[in-house]
């Protein structure tokens, strides 16, 4: 690991929300890895997982063969570790959409409003 020691993983299919989260959690002491998918937010998972201490994604993100919703599930059934922040701007999640212990977060969002799912979700960082 390198000087910041927490990672976090940011999917989201567009880029400008990809750069002002990737800020908003370096900002907050993460080292940031970015996605612009699904599928290849899974592949980082699986290769930097114990590393990776947040995932922040997307619900819609096309084009792949999994929505946020598909991945956060994924991650939270093999790396429960993982603290799971899933936004979006279309569509609230249905009960039991979510994996439990993830929160939602409307898009659009300040970055106040992610520091704030961030003291729920890491409350001991």
């Amino acid at each position: 690991m390198d000087r910041f020691g927490r990672y976090a993983l940011v999917a989201d299919d567009e880029p400008l929300i990809r750069m002002d989260v990737e800020a908003i959690l370096t900002e907050a002491g993460f080292q940031v890895l970015t996605a612009a998918g699904a599928d290849e937010a899974l592949d980082i998972l699986f290769s930097r997982g114990p590393e990776i201490e947040l995932l922040f994604t997307d619900v819609q993100m096309p084009p792949g063969t999994m929505t946020g919703y598909d991945l956060a599930r994924r991650c939270a059934g093999d790396m429960p570790q993982i603290a799971i922040l899933v936004a979006s701007g279309a569509q609230r999640p249905e009960p039991g959409t979510l994996p439990e212990g993830a929160l939602f977060l409307d898009k659009p969002f300040s970055p106040d409003q992610v520091l704030r799912c961030l003291s729920q979700l890491l409350p001991n960082r």
